[in-house]
């Protein structure tokens, strides 16, 4: 799974996902993209699963780049636990995923077996997404609808 090797601190607050993505939102690397269309937390397990999907579909030919991280801590406390006696203890980590944030890009592999792959990685994750190609974002696609 994915996580930072070291932080500054072990606990964070949980901030605002409001607006649209400034950065990560062209295709800088690959050929297509997964774009996110709504704002949404993505755990480290369900950014795995879709690189699994994604690798596995185009039989390990072509390039996948992962453009999100999960940086953020996310902590929970235990079942049946009164309220007080402080935060809970780190459960697992998020990347924090704004519209228009391109998170997957692909290259190196045919159109349609491409886009077949990012429409399996896209059922991993929970958020909606669209598929976008290099070529049809020429002027980039955060300005969304």
């Amino acid at each position: 799974m994915l996580m930072p090797k070291r932080v500054k601190r072990r606990k964070q607050f949980r901030g605002s996902m409001k607006g649209k993505a400034l950065r990560g939102n062209t295709i800088t690397y690959g050929e297509y993209g997964l774009v996110a269309l709504e704002p949404c937390w993505i755990k480290s397990n369900q950014i795995e699963a879709a690189r699994i999907a994604l690798t596995r579909y185009t039989k390990r030919s072509g390039q996948v780049w992962i453009k999100i991280f999960p940086d953020k801590p996310v902590t929970a406390k235990p079942a049946e636990t009164r309220m007080g006696s402080g935060k809970g203890t780190l459960e697992y980590w998020v990347a924090v995923v704004k519209p228009g944030r391109v998170m997957f890009e692909i290259a190196g592999v045919p159109e349609e077996s491409a886009k077949e792959a990012l429409r399996l990685a896209m059922h991993k994750l929970p958020c909606k997404c669209k598929i976008v190609s290099k070529a049809d974002s020429e002027g980039g696609v955060a300005n969304e609808s």
